[in-house]
C-alpha cells in the first residue's frame, strides 16, 4: 500500500469520527437535552461543553487531525491524482474546511462560549429562557449543516478510496 493511500485512509477515518460526532449530537444529545428544562438544558449543554473546551486529547486529536490530514492528503494528490480524482478531493476538502470547521469556528463556538458565560445560579427563569432561545435554535442549524457536509465529505473519501 502507497503511503497516499494510507494518509487517505486516515483522512477518511478522522473525517468519519467528526462526521459521527456531529451525528451523535444532531439526533441524540440535543433531541435528548431538549426536553430538559431550561436551567437544566443550559446546564447540561456546559458540562459536556466543558469537556471539549478542557482540551479533551481524544476529542482534540480527532478534530484538530481530521484538518491536518486532510490537508496532507490533499497536497499528496497533486502529485497522485488527476482528472475527476484530483476534483473530488479538491472539492471534499474545501467544503469540509468551508462547511465544517469554519462554521464551527464563527457560530458553533462562539454560542458555547457565550453559554458558558453563564451563571445559572444567579440569573432568574426569563434570562435563562432567553439565553436558551437565542443558542439553541442557532447552534442547531449549524451542527445540522455540519454533519450534512461531514457526511458527504466522508463519503467523499470513501468514493475516492475505492476509484483510485
Amino acid at each position: 500500500m502507497e503511503f497516499f493511500q494510507i494518509v487517505l485512509i486516515l483522512s477518511t477515518f478522522l473525517c468519519s469520527l467528526v462526521a459521527g460526532f456531529l451525528f451523535a449530537f444532531a439526533v441524540v444529545v440535543m433531541p435528548g437535552i431538549k426536553n430538559l428544562g431550561d436551567r437544566e438544558f443550559i446546564l447540561t449543554f456546559q458540562v459536556i461543553d466543558r469537556i471539549i473546551q478542557n482540551n479533551q486529547p481524544i476529542f482534540l486529536l480527532v478534530w484538530v487531525g481530521s484538518v491536518v490530514v486532510l490537508i496532507a492528503t490533499l497536497a499528496l494528490g497533486f502529485a497522485k491524482l488527476e482528472g475527476p480524482s484530483l476534483f473530488i478531493l479538491i472539492f471534499a476538502t474545501l467544503i469540509y474546511l468551508f462547511g465544517v470547521q469554519l462554521p464551527t469556528v464563527i457560530f458553533n463556538i462562539p454560542l458555547n462560549n457565550k453559554l458558558q458565560t453563564l451563571d445559572i445560579d444567579r440569573i432568574n427563569k426569563a434570562k435563562l429562557r432567553f439565553a436558551r432561545e437565542e443558542f439553541e435554535s442557532q447552534w442547531n442549524r449549524w451542527n445540522l449543516i455540519r454533519t450534512f457536509i461531514s457526511s458527504l465529505v466522508s463519503g467523499m473519501l470513501i468514493t475516492l478510496f475505492i476509484i483510485i
